[in-house]
């Protein structure tokens, strides 16, 4: 694909390539209204609904519906939705905490939590009569369902009139989004970019106690509601990068609601090493692949070691090449670059990173970094544990396992990389937070299709793998010279596939 001319063109590129296909922790300037801290939750209010005729029951199953926290189906009231129904499921902020009684409970900041709710947007398209249902989850974590709902429905063409296709707002994203002004501004659409010790523990503090409830196991909860409320006793379930990882939670939680599993740049249920380490052989092999396709000269990986350690980019590098790879998987630029780079001239290398993450800058309600960081450091293990960890201890445990990589675990980077990327960087600072204890995650019986773009960079091939060996019977399609997110940007034989799979 041809590369924007222009910095404008390149980020109108960045908002419209990401908008598919946001990484395990892809996309999000901030929103239009600016605060000082995240907007507060529960303040969303689903204005998508509109005020025509409801459409469809969507009652097939048999499953008594969740009638108080579910608005039912209507015309859209935006007009770029206008072809699409929506609805409004009303959710609980903490599931802990007893259930509100009146309309005022919505109200507050980040205080007390008791009472508070949520009100998710959700779109529906396709055959809203029809008695199967696909539920399509959007990347991030952090990036909305709802205003992408039209670009989905293109994809799911070949299915459409034998399925009604549902997307949602996870909480913390869309009206909810979690917004943290210069966070956002930091970060935009970015996976691993680095940020300042200043955006994150404003973040934090604005965010506060709430952040405990941003994890994907409240956001597993709210589907269910959202399948009940639809009265699905099943239904099949696609996702994209974050979506993936919730999609499989969703189906450990609740196998017996899960008919199909479509999982497109897939992230393992039992997630990953914060040091990102395990993807590091992935980016020698995919650069030195592509460059034999491309006849570059030399030997990328090579250079791409040397410019790390000449100039201590590698945090930098590690990000821009996964947003390379969402975005453009030919790399353009890239390898004369690090070829400059290696043999001193590092002013090309500088000004392409430069580049990438001045141009990758997007709104909040495009994908929230305050959900993003949210998610993160609740859902992940790093090497200090979880959330509820004691921030002082946590510099030194990273510290610890970085120590114990070596140099050929490490190449084409280095411990700077792995120790300092974003999502290591911004947990570490993270408040300590109540961390919800996991229980089984078998996914044993669970019938799924897994899709991988073999230059992927943002989900590495070794995290298709092991979700791979995670769904014992599941089919692994790596798509040759696809990058990120295969279903919107690979051949059309893939969406003929997944058609075929959803039968």
């Amino acid at each position: 694909m041809q590369r924007p001319r222009t910095a404008a063109a390149l980020a109108a590129f960045l908002v419209a390539a990401t908008a598919l296909a946001a990484g395990c922790s892809s996309a999000g300037q901030d929103a239009g209204t600016r605060s000082t801290g995240p907007r507060a939750a529960g303040t969303g209010t689903g204005s998508v609904t509109g005020t025509g005729s409801v459409i469809g029951t969507g009652t097939s199953g048999g499953v008594a519906p969740l009638a108080q926290s579910w608005s039912g189906w209507k015309r859209c009231a935006a007009k770029e939705l206008a072809a699409l129904t929506c609805g409004t499921l009303s959710v609980p902020l903490d599931r802990s905490a007893p259930a509100a009684d009146t309309a005022g409970d919505q109200a507050g900041t980040n205080g007390a939590t008791a009472g508070r709710r949520l009100d998710l947007a959700v779109a529906a398209g396709g055959n809203l009569d029809a008695d199967r249902t696909v539920l399509f989850l959007t990347g991030g974590p952090g990036q909305p369902g709802v205003q992408f709902a039209p670009r989905i429905l293109d994809e799911f063409a070949a299915v459409r009139d034998q399925y009604r296709i549902v997307l949602v707002d996870q909480r913390g994203t869309g009206a909810n989004a979690l917004v943290c002004p210069l966070l956002q501004r930091q970060i935009g659409y970015a996976d691993l970019e680095v940020p300042s010790d200043q955006a994150v523990t404003e973040c934090g503090a604005a965010i506060g106690a709430d952040a405990a409830h941003y994890g994907t196991t409240d956001t597993v909860a709210d589907l269910d509601d959202l399948r009940r409320a639809l009265g699905l006793k099943q239904w099949s379930i696609d996702g994209v990068s974050y979506g993936t990882y919730v999609a499989q939670r969703y189906a450990a939680a609740h196998p017996a609601a899960v008919d199909r599993l479509v999982l497109d740049s897939v992230v393992p249920v039992d997630a990953f090493s914060a040091t990102n380490a395990e993807s590091f052989p992935d980016v020698a092999a995919v650069l030195r692949e592509v460059c034999s396709a491309e006849q570059c000269v030399g030997d990328p990986a090579a250079d791409l070691s040397a410019a790390v350690a000449r100039y201590h980019l590698g945090p930098a590098l590690l990000d821009v090449i996964s947003l390379m790879s969402v975005v453009q998987p030919t790399y353009p630029g890239l390898f004369a670059a690090l070829a400059s780079a290696a043999a001193g001239q590092p002013a090309g290398l500088r000004s392409l990173v430069a580049q990438w993450q001045r141009n990758s800058a997007g709104p909040a309600d495009q994908l929230s970094q305050g959900l993003h960081a949210s998610t993160l450091c609740l859902d992940l293990t790093f090497p200090w544990g979880g959330a509820d960890s004691a921030p002082a201890t946590r510099a030194r445990a990273a510290d610890r396992a970085v120590a114990r990589l070596s140099a050929s675990a490490l190449f084409p980077f280095d411990e700077q990389t792995a120790r300092g990327n974003g999502e290591m960087r911004t947990c570490e600072l993270w408040p300590r937070v109540a961390d919800p204890a996991l229980g089984s995650l078998s996914l044993r019986g669970v019938r799924a299709l897994l899709l991988h773009g073999s230059r992927d960079l943002s989900t590495p091939l070794a995290w298709a793998e092991r979700a791979h060996l995670d769904l014992p019977g599941s089919r692994l399609v790596i798509v040759p010279g696809a990058g990120h997110s295969v279903q919107s940007r690979g051949p059309a034989s893939v969406r003929a596939m997944v058609a075929d799979f959803l039968g």
